[in-house]
């Protein structure tokens, strides 16, 4: 790095530390605010929690003019906007959510270059009047949030966002262009490149992983027992659970209600000003627990999140890594929890089949349907497998990971090695003398022997391998028909009724039979640092054992720290009802906690932790100060 990067990364530094609190840059962040601040476009693969908005907002505040972010859903733009006017920097949202007069005055302040940063939805570009303020504006650049959903191979594919070069060839003045995304496959970090027509990016991939996250699946007689002793052990902690349909969220919501859990909802079929109300309750920790579907959680930057529980399988592998990513983003262990049940994968099949796809013609609508379906698979093996899930989801990205991390059910759990060659040539000659067509069930019943409805009707008891496992477990075989899906001798088709295909692999282990071992769980499963099996040690998020969201076990602290972080959560939260901001955003509770641990008694000492920024100081450090000295 020469002397001129050496001085805009000096300048980064200084803005980084003033609005944003922060000592130190992060993994990806510095090598992207060099590139961006040095006139390059930018392509920025991070993980859910990262910080890669400061990617784009460091470089705004340095660069002269205005820098756009296109971004796709206005929780998002809220939740950024107001984080940086609460940071002391000046920024707006033009969105539908504005009036018309709103937005004609928004507008006008933003042609009197009153800020920095604007967030737009990518389907305002092209309106009359934005390209009438765009160009005569100063825009200096245009940072592309969330943008897998310019490639139709990405999960939340969204026609908007092809619009945005056409958008920059209008501009007097090409921008540098910058693209962020945190879920993006190989095929989809290439498609942003081209889509978007970046010009020679600068890629930066700082790998999938979030160590702190702990990654479970269990596959419950009955979810709802699960859930709740799940919550129970994090009472009074912030979690998220995820449903698949409006009804099951009421569902739940209602369930968790009559044991006593205060709970909010938040779905499509609520009002504006109920789902707006609800959000508010959960984000200002005036309930800890959410109970959503998937339309909840875009942009909502709630750093103490300690779980977040999928009460079904989502449809992809894409959405499941967003949606459970808003669990820890503070850095400190939090829980990643999906209850599979089998009845899941229709939903899921069914909100495929009947997704809206308004604006593609027929053979977009018949590629994305087909990319869906395979995605689908690839979630549902996920579920199945009794491998290691963090490497499951990293090679599902492309990223490389080992094949023990320790730190999720597939690695904490233990098995013995079972031969289950017998069974899988069964189950494969099964599918195969059948003329594939038909559902697990159908053929787990025929190798059982069971003179069923169907297994009469399609001649099925005719077979030769008709009762040839008749003395298995009808649990083992299922698992035995997973592992030849997860292991890829069998095709489970996603269609309305799931179908079993032999695959090539399958067909040639026909031909040439070989010894097939399986894992079979033996003892109940366990958590890492605490669940069903009763492991807990510290720095884990569990409610019972009296955790704060900062990973500090509260009886570790002595007990004047203890009373003394209370009593500045207690400072926070009536700051943050006069200002109308959620807590977390005038300090994050691992910033209390430090507070709480090293007892500044001066400006200078309050500067030192992390956090804490030369903004907040100067409008929050002396009513923190009067509390940490014993004043207030």
């Amino acid at each position: 790095m020469g002397d001129g990067g050496k001085e805009l990364i000096r300048q980064a530094a200084e803005l980084l530390k003033k609005y944003f609190g922060y000592d130190t840059f992060r993994k990806g962040q510095e090598e992207l605010i060099l590139a961006i601040l040095s006139g390059q476009d930018v392509l920025g693969i991070m993980p859910t929690g990262s910080g890669k908005s400061l990617c784009y907002q460091i470089p705004a505040l340095v660069m002269p003019g205005i820098t756009l972010v296109v971004s796709p859903l206005i929780s998002l733009m809220k939740d950024q906007v107001t984080a940086l006017n609460q940071a002391g920097v000046h920024a707006a949202w033009l969105n539908s959510s504005l009036t018309p007069n709103q937005y004609a005055r928004a507008l006008f302040y933003a042609e009197q270059g009153r800020y920095k940063i604007i967030y737009v939805a990518p389907e305002r570009l092209l309106t009359d009047s934005f390209l009438r303020f765009a160009s005569r504006a100063d825009i200096s650049m245009v940072a592309v949030d969330e943008s897998h959903c310019a490639s139709q191979w990405g999960q939340d594919f969204r026609p908007g966002y092809l619009k945005i070069p056409d958008f920059i060839r209008l501009l007097p003045r090409r921008p540098v262009v910058s693209a962020f995304t945190a879920t993006a496959a190989r095929k989809v970090q290439e498609d942003i490149q081209v889509i978007l027509r970046l010009r020679q990016p600068k890629v930066v991939l700082t790998g999938f992983d979030r160590e702190n996250l702990y990654f479970e699946v269990r596959h419950p007689k009955k979810k709802k027992a699960d859930l709740l002793e799940i919550v129970e052990r994090h009472k009074g902690e912030s979690g998220i659970i995820y449903c698949s349909t409006r009804k099951t969220v009421e569902e739940i919501h209602q369930f968790l209600f009559a044991g006593g859990c205060p709970a909010a909802r938040y779905h499509a079929g609520l009002s504006d000003a109920e789902r707006a109300g609800n959000q508010e309750d959960f984000v200002y920790d005036r309930l800890p627990v959410m109970v959503a579907t998937n339309a909840f959680g875009m942009g909502i930057d709630k750093s103490n999140v300690r779980y977040v529980i999928h009460y079904n399988m989502p449809k992809d592998l894409e959405s499941y890594y967003q949606e459970a990513g808003r669990a820890g983003r503070d850095g400190e262990p939090a829980e990643c929890i999906l209850l599979y049940g089998k009845k899941d994968v229709a939903p899921a099949q069914m909100f495929i089949e009947s997704s809206p796809r308004e604006d593609l013609d027929d053979v977009q609508r018949l590629t994305i349907l087909e990319r869906e379906r395979e995605r689908l698979k690839k979630m549902q093996y996920y579920c199945l497998t009794k491998d290691c899930l963090r490497a499951y989801i990293l090679d599902y990205f492309g990223d490389q990971a080992s094949d023990h991390c320790g730190n999720c059910s597939g690695c904490l759990n233990e098995y013995e090695e079972i031969d289950v060659t017998e069974a899988c040539q069964a189950v494969l000659s099964c599918v195969w003398e059948s003329r594939q067509r038909y559902g697990a069930s159908v053929i787990l019943d025929a190798l059982k022997g069971r003179s069923t409805a169907k297994t009469v009707q399609y001649r099925l008891d005719h077979l030769p391998q008709f009762g040839a496992l008749e003395r298995w477990d009808m649990g083992l075989l299922e698992q035995a028909v997973n592992f030849l899906a997860v292991e890829g001798y069998l095709d489970i088709t996603t269609d309305r009724y799931p179908i079993l295909r032999l695959s090539r692999k399958g067909r040639e282990f026909m031909e040439e039979p070989c010894l097939l071992t399986m894992k079979k769980q033996i003892v109940k499963q366990t958590m890492k640092n605490g669940a069903a099996g009763g492991k807990r040690s510290a720095g884990f998020g569990a409610g019972a054992a009296g955790v704060n969201a900062g990973g500090v076990l509260l009886d570790d602290l002595a007990g004047e720290q203890n009373a003394l972080f209370l009593r500045l959560k207690e400072l926070r939260m009536q700051i943050a009802r006069e200002e109308q901001v959620p807590a977390y955003i005038v300090f994050n509770d691992k910033t209390l906690v430090q507070m709480a641990l090293r007892q500044p008694a001066t400006k200078a000492q309050l500067l030192e932790i992390s956090g804490v920024g030369t903004r907040k100081l100067e409008k929050y450090g002396d009513r923190f100060l009067e509390v940490l000295n014993g004043t207030d």
